[in-house]
């Protein structure tokens, strides 16, 4: 397997080559890299309600979602999810990913027309590449790109997806101007609110509930190991979109229903969220926080919309030396290297939580401070 020593030595000779590290119980870092906006992770409730299903339920869902795998308690969770998202209906998979790839393969054909935001996460690059339709990308945030290609495409039906907030700087997409271009053009537009659900809105509904957007063919998918702290993913939509992912979206049918830990765990977040308006506004407060912080330690941070701050370093190998300086100064930041960057600019990618306390903000920028000068 030759080929497989010399992509190594290439990944190497680019920075780009990834180990994993374990993370300990017992660690004592500051922790502004995960996705754990709101700290419901590790939430008391969240998790007692993780074991108390396991308990109940055993350690698995026992088949697909169709023979046995969908149990009340999965039905529970979709019904406190569709409060949430203020959707019709919402459907459960065992991670965001498999939600994504459902939501799109089931709703394209060849002779869809499937427009797609250059700078979109990789399931949705997966996504297209699976799905029969003819795809074109198109540059971040261009609504004209999207009218133009409708235009020079008549009589395609359309599929127009997008993050609702890009994950690597944390922006928002141009959601109503979309919606608008949607409707006008009877299209389906999908959202991907992975980053968006619990941090925005004023209880955490998400990006386009937050912003009025109720059209009949927005389909939003999420996941539920983020924001809300378990693992997971769904879809929210209409009642008819629902039941045509029942019955058509493969990785619905023929995966394993969800953990009832998981799905334990993912209603007790959704419930907490619901009855605590206050845990978006902390999340987003907390990456206001970490962006000025940056700049006292000498960094820029771009712009942000939620609770994702990202930092430009420059090449792959400075973004790991200041990743590492950071941690031996009791900070967990994450580096984003290509190809998770789209722009190609390595990344630190500073997430804001919940809890994070001025002591630990701190400890933050003095870490950050440490870095800025060993890069």
């Amino acid at each position: 397997m030759t080929w497989l020593a010399q992509r190594a030595e290439h990944r190497q000779a680019q920075g780009l080559h990834r180990t994993l590290r374990p993370r300990h119980a017992d660690s004592q870092s500051i922790d502004i890299a995960s996705n754990d906006y709101l700290s419901l992770a590790t939430d008391p409730d969240v998790v007692e309600a993780g074991v108390t299903a396991l308990r109940t339920w055993g350690a698995g869902a026992t088949g697909s979602r169709l023979v046995s795998g969908h149990t009340a308690l999965h039905a529970e969770l979709e019904s406190a999810l569709s409060i949430l998202l203020r959707a019709e209906r919402t459907l459960t998979f065992s991670s965001g990913y498999l939600a994504n790839l459902a939501a799109i393969t089931a709703l394209t054909d060849e002779d869809t027309l499937l427009l797609s935001d250059a700078y979109n996460h990789a399931s949705i690059i997966d996504a297209c590449r699976l799905s029969r339709a003819k795809t074109t990308v198109f540059p971040n945030k261009d609504v004209s790109a999207v009218q133009r290609a409708i235009r020079d495409n008549p009589g395609k039906r359309a599929v127009i997806v997008t993050d609702a907030l890009f994950s690597v700087d944390g922006d928002l997409a141009p959601l109503e101007q979309l919606a608008e271009v949607a409707e006008a053009h009877d299209a389906v537009l999908v959202v991907d609110e992975a980053h968006s659900l619990g941090v925005l809105g004023d209880t955490g509904e998400g990006a386009c509930a937050a912003a009025g957007i109720d059209h009949e063919h927005l389909v939003r998918t999420f996941t539920l190991s983020k924001a809300l702290g378990s693992q997971g993913g769904g879809v929210a939509a209409s009642e008819p979109v629902i039941e045509h992912l029942i019955n058509s979206a493969r990785t619905f049918i023929f995966d394993t229903g969800l953990a009832p830990a998981a799905v334990g765990s993912a209603l007790a977040a959704t419930t907490t969220v619901l009855s605590r308006p206050d845990l978006p506004g902390l999340a987003r407060s907390a990456t206001d926080n970490l962006a000025e912080i940056a700049e006292h330690a000498g960094w820029q941070a771009n712009p942000h919309d939620a609770a994702v701050a990202s930092i430009p370093v420059g090449t792959p190998a400075q973004a790991v030396r200041a990743q590492q300086v950071c941690a031996q100064e009791g900070v967990d930041v994450g580096c984003f290297r290509p190809p998770s960057v789209p722009d190609g600019i390595a990344r630190l990618r500073m997430t804001g939580h919940a809890d994070l306390t001025d002591d630990d903000l701190n400890l933050v920028e003095k870490a950050l401070r440490a870095a800025r000068e060993a890069t």
